[in-house]
């Protein structure tokens, strides 16, 4: 029997007890609507959507044990990467109507999924074209952000968050980036490219709380978690 408890590190994710192997999920937003083909669960008339860890960085990153994040409801969140939305709408369902995510991506091809598919249906999610290297392009329409979430396929990872969170992050807001080994520099081994992208992250004023190697679910990849100080 399946059932749905807190995961108190973390608000608005769930343990889905019953699962094998181990999974979680969020409630669900627009209840009776997937965004990625993703298993719905009803539990004591609330429905959940299981996150799927081979889907999504984030998910992988909370079932290897980074947790105690600070986000949950009313969260403002400027999410770099947003692709079609299968990670951004879990954020969406984890900060609530009452909180925002604002999402940056640069393909119009994957944002046109976006809005059609997910952000039409929830309020809480702001579409934007924009390069996330070019954080001055979107100021007309992000806020101050409690956190930024960053994935995205490019060199420099670090540096592209840094210099969104100069313009848009609160002063101990935190930050989840997803380094990307591969799209940074196939040559050199993951380990050196890791190190190199925190230390970025340091000398910008970020605080690394913790970094957790995200492989079997995707390789080449870790999840660091920081906050800011500017």
């Amino acid at each position: 029997m399946v059932r749905i408890e807190p995961f108190k590190e973390i608000e608005g994710v769930y343990r889905v007890q019953g699962l094998k192997p181990a999974r979680i999920a969020t409630r669900n937003l627009t209840p009776g609507r997937q965004v990625y083909g993703e298993k719905l669960i009803t539990y004591e008339k609330v429905e959940y959507r299981v996150w799927d860890p081979y889907r999504s960085k984030f998910s992988a990153a909370i079932l290897k044990g980074i947790n105690k994040l600070p986000i949950g409801r009313g969260f403002r969140i400027l999410y770099l990467g947003a692709a079609t939305g299968t990670t951004s709408s879990h954020v969406s369902d984890i900060v609530g109507d009452e909180g925002i995510v604002y999402c940056v991506e640069f393909s119009a091809r994957a944002l046109r999924e976006l809005i059609i598919n997910v952000a039409r249906y929830r309020r809480n999610m702001v579409p934007i074209l924009m390069d996330a290297r070019l954080p001055e392009g979107y100021r007309f329409i992000v806020d101050e952000v409690d956190g930024i979430y960053c994935d995205i396929a490019q060199p420099e990872q670090a540096k592209v968050l840094a210099d969104n969170a100069e313009f848009y992050l609160k002063e101990g807001g935190f930050i989840l980036l997803a380094v990307k080994a591969r799209s940074i520099d196939v040559k050199k081994a993951p380990r050196e490219i890791y190190d190199r992208e925190v230390n970025v992250l340091r000398e910008r004023g970020f605080k690394i709380r913790n970094i957790v190697n995200i492989e079997p679910y995707h390789k080449d990849h870790v999840m660091v978690y920081a906050t800011y100080k500017p």
